[in-house]
């Protein structure tokens, strides 16, 4: 019985995670560690989520105005490894936030925000730290 809860719940981190890569795994183009990564897509579906265009942030990045092309576009994010994301609903870092420790949230509109709201395509500023 041990054996097979082994091999399962290496099974059950990938089905929670979809197709968001895993904390660890977050880097850029060259090896280096990201803080995180944002991106424009995300799906009922959860094996199809963290698709779509992404926005790479290093540790550190204090972003109090998105680029237009990423204000209120973001709908998945996988947050690194001992790190921790804070956003804002508008800019510059104002309105409601929150802040995203390691992990993956491959649907936004599952994460409330104030009574009626949700996180999906409302993230305007950020700001990312690494222990």
């Amino acid at each position: 019985m041990r054996a097979l809860s082994l091999c399962i719940l290496p099974l059950l981190a990938s089905l929670a995670l979809g197709a968001c890569p895993a904390p660890a795994d977050l880097k850029d183009d060259e090896g280096n560690k990201l803080c995180a990564r944002l991106y424009t897509d995300s799906s009922p579906y959860y094996d199809e989520c963290c698709a779509g265009d992404f926005l790479d942030v290093k540790p550190g990045d204090d972003v109090p105005y998105v680029l237009l092309k990423w204000t209120n576009r973001i709908s998945s994010l996988v947050v690194g490894t001992r790190c921790e994301l804070t956003v804002w609903s508008k800019r510059p870092k104002d309105g409601y936030t929150k802040k995203f420790s390691s992990g993956a949230q491959p649907r936004l509109e599952e994460v409330k925000k104030g009574l009626f709201g949700d996180w999906d395509n409302s993230i305007s500023s950020y700001y990312c730290k690494c222990n």
